[in-house]
């Protein structure tokens, strides 16, 4: 379970995030929808360390997170917290199997236990056949599922996605969706989502909507 506790930040004179609370429950997919600037995206950011807040807590089962020092701090994320961005952030110089073995070497995992895991996420996304493509020489829809896949390789109890589908088109939406809740069903994670779909917000378990830094609901 996560559970955020009064998180305020600001940038400069802007208060991006007014005091936000929220608990997510294990296994559940959430979605936070709102207008740009409505400080999603940094909420996301906080809730997955990437970024501290003035003020409030951030605690994983129990665990809060910013009362870890910064090593403990990054290994707590690679281990626990996969990432999916809109754009992807495929490195291009390398292969779809390297990008998405990049967090299980930061993990120092076994290098035959990874490869293996990658090559299995990969067939399970569709990608058996492009896994030794670089970045562009893919689509936009199999570009988003190596990110999946990068997200997925150390096991994660926890997804966080920043407007996932944001790039695609229609057809490569409702697959990403389908992927989404079919990971749930198959592993159980936890997934959160800041997304402007309204079709992938309606969607998922809970929608949070927020507005000028604060949950309205």
């Amino acid at each position: 379970m996560i559970k955020i506790e009064n998180i305020k930040k600001r940038f400069g004179t802007l208060q991006v995030l007014k005091g936000i609370n929220l608990t997510v429950n294990d296994g559940e997919i959430i979605s936070i929808a709102g207008p740009s600037g409505a400080g999603k995206t940094t909420l996301l950011q906080i809730i997955g360390t990437l970024d501290k807040p003035d003020e409030g807590n951030v605690c994983y089962n129990g665990t809060d997170v910013f009362s870890l020092k910064e090593k403990e701090l990054s290994q707590f994320r690679n281990r626990n917290i996969g990432f999916i961005f809109q754009f992807h952030q495929l490195l291009p110089e390398f292969t779809a199997l390297e990008n998405v073995c990049i967090p299980a070497m930061i993990a120092k995992t076994d290098k035959r236990e990874y490869m293996k895991r990658a090559k299995e996420l990969l067939d399970f996304l569709g990608l058996k056949d492009r896994m030794e493509h670089k970045p562009s020489e893919l689509s936009g829809g199999e570009k988003q599922r190596v990110a999946v896949a990068r997200a997925l390789i150390n096991r994660p109890t926890v997804i966080l996605a920043d407007e996932p589908s944001g790039s695609l088109d229609t057809k490569n939406k409702e697959e990403l969706h389908k992927i989404f809740f079919n990971l749930r069903k198959e592993t159980g994670q936890t997934f959160i989502i800041v997304t402007h779909d309204e079709q992938l917000a309606s969607t998922t378990d809970r929608t949070i909507h927020m507005l000028d830094g604060n949950i309205t609901d």
